[in-house]
């Protein structure tokens, strides 16, 4: 059922990922490289034409420049004041919706299930005029209180699959010997189910942070002001109005990408643990 690992391929099999691995892992992390390099680069070189060959000098003066001359910090704390509410919002919602469809078989929990797993399948192009009406009907259009509760209506669904599963793989034994005790249901919830969920929460967590974060779609459609832009959409505005500040947009992704790697880090043993466990037998 499952592939046969690599180490019982035949020699010209191995031989061959052996190549293609590396060939692969250059391939995807050339984009990554790219503008990385090109952050270092000084504004000569671009006019130049230096866009794909090594700096003439090291600019590190480029990453001040993102903050002396632009709104990134601004946008780095929207993004923040967006992010947090979203994955608590939506983790703690989840948890919550995922308990009581794993847990309880009330007649209409496949229908009820069914609407929280079919947002997934909607395209989100599809939703781009009605969500922004409505958000101009509700007086939260350009806010992060607009985004957070976009977010957190959108993401629920995604993370109640993925903790109904979860708990749905918990032994339900638990849950019945702490009925027979005469545990109330919330009790059950909190002191039993919850403690054991924290590997999956913060595997959701650290998914969902990281949705929310890259999010540029939503950014654009239902925030126009700098005061609640995030910095995906505000790296935008980095370049000039006659000439790309590549070297600057550049230096600007990379400071915008760090909150998400840095979350990764450091939740890295619970979001494998998250991941992986239910994975093996025994």
């Amino acid at each position: 059922m499952f592939p046969a690992p690599v180490e019982r391929a035949s020699p010209i099999i191995r031989y061959g990922y052996q190549i293609a691995l590396p060939v692969a892992l250059v391939l995807w992390l050339l984009p990554l490289l790219g503008v990385a390099v090109t952050s270092l680069k000084p504004t000569g070189d671009l006019a130049a034409g230096n866009y794909f060959g090594l700096p003439s000098h090291i600019a590190f003066e480029n990453y001040a420049d993102v903050f002396r001359n632009s709104l990134i910090g601004q946008y780095i704390l929207n993004s923040f004041k967006v992010t947090i509410p979203t994955v608590i919002g939506a983790v703690a919602l989840s948890c919550l919706t995922g308990f009581a469809l794993a847990v309880y078989n009330f007649r209409s929990n496949l229908i009820v299930f069914f609407m929280f797993v079919a947002g997934n399948f909607v395209p989100f192009q599809i939703l781009m005029v009605p969500v922004r009406e409505l958000t101009l009907r509700l007086g939260m259009y350009d806010t992060t209180a607009g985004l957070v509760c976009f977010h957190i209506a959108f993401q629920t669904g995604f993370c109640t699959l993925f903790m109904r599963n979860f708990i749905k793989a918990l032994p339900h034994e638990l849950i019945e010997s702490a009925r027979v005790e005469g545990v109330s249901e919330f009790r059950i919830f909190r002191y039993i189910v919850l403690p054991l969920m924290r590997p999956a929460i913060a595997a959701l967590a650290v998914l969902i942070f990281t949705f929310i974060w890259n999010d540029y779609f939503w950014a654009t459609v239902l925030v126009q002001g700098s005061h609640a832009l995030p910095v995906t959409a505000g790296l935008y505005a980095l370049n000039g109005q006659w000439i790309a500040a590549w070297n600057l947009v550049s230096a600007g992704s990379i400071v915008a990408a760090l909150p998400p790697v840095l979350m990764f880090f450091l939740m890295q043993r619970h979001f494998i643990a998250g991941l992986t466990l239910g994975a093996t037998k025994g």
